[in-house]
């Protein structure tokens, strides 16, 4: 008890503690996050943010223009080097590039330069991704990039600089996990009563946005094992936070309780790079003693010839720009915080344009049902009772219940994410679903890039329409050997044609293009 207690307490002196194999994991981790958002976007831009693209960026920027009436001002709001070049070979080039650069950091070379080049690239893309990056794991990839530049040396990108870190950075980390776990818990907490019960995740892996295989283990779980779940989600959100900071051996049992609960749902669903984001900042917990125990003799190895216990200070112009961004934090912190303490609070929310520092949290609610919207399509230009329709699949959405949900974490579909939120919404709301219907009715290749099947190869439909079903998991042993087993609840938007008068006035109306005629 007493050498549990003296380890829990951090009375254990007899290493100093250094963060130098740290620094050399919190980065290799960035680096792949890095390069999963890149990648998940390469193929995807195009068809999103393209000039043929839902919601095209460069009429975007052109709003904003015209709105701020040019200047610095419309640069401050939208900060993104868009501003000089949105074409298409600038979208993909851009992403192509932010592909190459994350490679290099998850490789092993990283320096503050390289860092910086891949939070801009970040920045420009979710400064004009509109909808389609309104997400909470967005911003916080930028706020932990962000801090990732002041990690590394200025110019020394080798895998083991040979100076200290500088420790208000790890500090920094840590206040970012705190602000991340305690959001993401007081959000459900004030939210769903359902967390206060301990039964959401009855529903949850059912109902969230992109399932995965082992979603459909989880919802089988008995109900205490969930029902655990949910309170071990609570520990993990709104105790361990608090910890992060603590005598070293709490800390380390904070970061090894948050990283097992990301672990948990990276095995339970598919939310992107969410909670591979989340880990990165987790690793701040543990310290050069702590990655000794766990990474491989040889990288130990050459580790040690590069640093010995971090004998080499860091520079005093890498200390000074440390002290003066955790300065920074410290003041645009204030209204995260209130945020929190709010009975009010928001989640996933800047408040700077370059979102340095923000407020996050997700599942604040629950769903209990999940709702599909189905499009189907047919060859007949005046559809009877004897038409035959035939159905579009998503590339990860739940569609044919025979189809097997598809393992992407941490590929993040931003199409498939967002028709999850519109089948719970309207049109008002999800106006891109119009488009998105127009282009399939044109054969747009960029629309048809972001699903997974075109059933009409030959000749774009004539008619086009959306229907919304009713999905559930099926049960263990059921004889079809499906999936899911889904019925239809109503429309959700009635056939549709080119030649519909009524597309263009609304496409106008949400500042959408208009492009409802045939090509």
């Amino acid at each position: 008890m007493a050498r549990l207690a003296s380890w829990l307490l951090g009375r254990d002196r007899s290493e100093p503690i250094s963060y130098e194999l740290t620094r050399f994991v919190l980065l290799r981790a960035l680096g792949f996050v890095y390069l999963a958002a890149f990648f998940s976007l390469h193929d995807q831009v195009l068809g999103l943010l393209g000039s043929e693209g839902l919601t095209p960026a460069a009429l975007y920027l052109e709003r904003i223009d015209a709105h701020f009436g040019g200047g610095f001002e419309a640069l401050w709001a939208v900060p993104t080097v868009f501003w000089v070049d949105v074409s298409d070979v600038a979208l993909r080039g851009l992403a192509l590039l932010g592909i190459v650069a994350a490679a290099v950091v998850t490789l092993g070379y990283a320096n503050a330069p390289l860092m910086l080049l891949l939070w801009g690239i970040q920045l420009s893309f979710v400064s004009v991704g509109q909808t389609w990056f309104a997400f909470g794991w967005e911003i916080q990839l930028l706020e932990t990039g962000m801090l990732g530049v002041f990690l590394c040396p200025l110019l020394d990108g080798r895998p083991f600089p040979a100076t200290r870190t500088p420790l208000v950075v790890i500090g920094l980390f840590r206040w970012l996990l705190f602000r991340m776990m305690l959001g993401a818990g007081l959000i459900k907490w004030r939210g769903d009563l359902c967390w206060r019960e301990l039964t959401c995740l009855e529903t949850h892996f059912e109902t969230q946005p992109i399932p995965h295989p082992g979603s459909w283990y989880f919802h089988h779980l008995p109900l205490p094992v969930k029902h655990a779940g949910v309170a071990f989600n609570h520990v993990a959100e709104l105790v361990a936070p608090f910890f992060v900071f603590g005598p070293r051996g709490l800390r380390i049992l904070a970061g090894l309780v948050v990283v097992v609960f990301q672990l948990n749902l990276i095995v339970s669903g598919n939310l992107a790079f969410l909670n591979w984001i989340t880990l990165v900042p987790a690793l701040a917990c543990f310290d050069d003693r702590s990655y000794r125990r766990v990474l491989p003799r040889r990288l130990l190895r050459a580790a040690e010839r590069r640093v010995v216990a971090g004998s080499v200070p860091a520079s005093r112009s890498h200390v000074v720009a440390a002290g003066a961004f955790a300065v920074l934090v410290a003041v645009l912190s204030i209204a995260p915080v209130e945020n929190l303490l709010s009975e009010r609070q928001v989640m996933n929310t800047s408040f700077d344009p370059l979102k340095l520092v923000n407020t996050y949290g997700a599942f604040g609610s629950v769903g209990k049902v999940r709702n599909e919207i189905v499009l189907e399509g047919t060859a007949d230009a005046n559809p009877g009772p004897d038409s035959v329709w035939r159905e579009y699949e998503w590339k990860c959405k739940p569609g044919d219940p025979m189809r097997r949900p598809c393992l992407i974490t941490p590929y993040h579909m931003r199409l498939d994410w967002l028709i999850w939120f519109a089948a719970m919404g309207d049109l008002e709301r999800y106006p891109w679903v119009v488009s998105l219907m127009v282009k399939l009715l044109q054969g747009d290749p960029g629309a048809l890039g972001l699903l997974d099947t075109n059933p009409f190869p030959e000749a774009p439909p004539k008619q086009l329409r959306a229907l919304l079903y009713r999905y559930q998991f099926t049960e263990p042993g059921d004889p079809s050997g499906a999936w899911w087993k889904r019925e239809p609840i109503g429309g959700y938007v009635e056939a549709l044609s080119l030649d519909d008068l009524r597309i263009d006035p609304f496409l106008l109306r949400h500042g959408l293009p208009v492009s409802s005629r045939g090509s």
